[in-house]
């Protein structure tokens, strides 16, 4: 109607991306793409896919995350951005629909019929998060920044939204736009997302890791199951072709895992300063 105006937002949900929104890594997700455009070798998109499943297996702890984060800042060293966000935007509807879950993009819809505002929250890179964002409906996002110098990653990290970081980013939020901070919800799967959750006045669970779901549990959170696409640990295995391929990856995971905690236990004898 003519000279109608529209409600302003009365509230915020804030959503968590990968596997709340998506089931899996939007990091690691465009891993085909880059290398047909020559921007990673084969042996780069198996270590992908060891991280992908690593990241399952051991869920997405602070050890886990940065492993990601410093593989992947260094994979992309060099890199021109106008290039990722050209392949990105090409390819979104290709390798993003397939693995939005619905019951996400249905309460993603509710939320903005509700007159809520609804902001993505990742630790992934602005250039993947921004498109998947808009693509499934959310007003604005929030994610990590690489650094860039005359149209390139530089390799280091500028801005990292995770962990407290994600409740930072929600106050100066609610402040700046006027929310109380009670009437905003949040949506995660991740022990890593728990200040964020704490934040707001009403926290939600999404296909939760253990920790979390123990303390959602305890907390009494409500739990929400996302199935619809299947998540991708359970299409791992629906298909006989790809169990030996995966056999080969959860050795290389499981090695890994080893890997961080001598890590973690040499860190323990030998504190840095």
């Amino acid at each position: 109607m003519p000279g109608a105006t529209q409600n302003p937002p009365r509230a915020a949900a804030f959503f968590d991306l990968d596997k709340t929104i998506i089931a899996g890594s939007s990091a690691l997700a465009f891993s085909r793409p880059f290398r047909r455009e020559g921007l990673i070798s084969r042996r780069a998109v198996v270590r992908s896919g060891y991280a992908q499943l690593l990241l399952m297996l051991s869920g997405a702890d602070a050890d886990t995350m940065d492993l990601l984060r410093n593989r992947i800042a260094a994979l992309c060293t060099g890199w021109e951005v106008a290039q990722i966000r050209s392949i990105v935007a090409e390819t979104l509807p290709e390798i993003v629909e397939p693995l939005v879950y619905a019951e996400a993009a249905a309460l993603i819809a509710a939320h903005r019929a509700a007159d809520e505002e609804v902001i993505v929250l990742s630790a992934s890179g602005l250039e993947v998060v921004e498109p998947i964002a808009d693509f499934v409906g959310a007003d604005r996002c929030l994610a990590t920044r690489m650094a860039v110098r005359d149209g390139r990653y530089t390799g280091e990290i500028e801005y990292y939204c995770y962990g407290i970081e994600k409740a930072h980013a929600a106050r100066r939020i609610a402040a700046e736009r006027g929310y109380r901070l009670a009437d905003c919800r949040a949506y995660s799967d991740s022990i890593t997302d728990l200040p964020l959750l704490e934040t707001v006045g009403h926290p939600t669970v999404v296909n939760p890791d253990r920790a979390l779901r123990r303390e959602a549990e305890q907390r009494g959170w409500p739990v929400l199951t996302f199935a619809d696409p299947v998540p991708l640990r359970t299409r791992f295995w629906a298909a006989p072709a790809t169990v030996f391929a995966m056999a080969g990856l959860g050795a290389l995971a499981f090695a890994g895992i080893g890997l961080i905690g001598r890590t973690r236990r040499r860190h323990r004898r030998h504190p840095s300063g």
